[in-house]
């Protein structure tokens, strides 16, 4: 599958918000920190165009109740995750009317095929404690692209690149971008520390 890249669209921060707002009101019991992370939330940055959300809560230990809350709001749990990032609890936000849709045809999500499912997408979320190595990780990442250009046009250039391949999934895609984002991540760390 062909994995699309787009020019930065203004219009990715208004979904966020409108997201941002039903999120809140869903999880308000948890007082959850809600944050825009991701290609999406840095101007100028070409990206897929699939909004990635991350929540920040007190505790995993809050986590069962967290997915009860987002599956009766019509956010598709990926279960399939929780194995591999046992700290993370990831869910995705689809289309209008498409989620019920896949609910009836796949009574497991995790067997959804990636390609349809990619198609559909409106929004990647993840739920982390606040202030965990991986909610840190995607803050810093995020503010060091917008600080630093040459490495945002950079990494621009890469997903375009990419995007000109056949891949078995966007995990294969993610894949192809792992050598650039490690290394900047590393870099955004020690220069998040730094700003802190």
């Amino acid at each position: 599958m062909k994995i699309p890249i787009e020019p930065f669209n203004p219009a990715w921060k208004t979904l966020f918000l409108k997201e941002k707002g039903k999120l809140e009101t869903i999880l308000i019991d948890f007082n959850p920190i809600i944050e825009h992370i991701g290609s999406t939330s840095v101007s100028g940055l070409m990206a897929k165009p699939i909004v990635d959300i991350a929540i920040g809560i007190d505790s995993i230990t809050q986590f069962d109740k967290v997915v009860e809350l987002m599956q009766q709001s019509g956010y598709i749990h990926i279960s399939a995750y929780n194995s591999l990032m046992p700290n993370r609890r990831f869910f995705i936000g689809l289309k209008e009317g498409v989620a019920n849709q896949f609910k009836k045809d796949y009574p497991l999500v995790d067997q959804i095929p990636h390609e349809q499912l990619h198609q559909n997408k409106l929004t990647n979320i993840h739920v982390w404690e606040v202030e965990s190595g991986e909610w840190i990780r995607h803050i810093a990442f995020r503010e060091y692209l917008k600080a630093h250009p040459l490495v945002r046009e950079a990494y621009g250039k890469l997903k375009l690149s990419l995007s000109q391949e056949d891949w078995l999934d966007a995990n294969a895609y993610n894949q192809g971008k792992n050598n650039f984002v490690k290394k900047v991540e590393k870099e955004a760390l020690e220069w998040w520390r730094n700003l802190r």
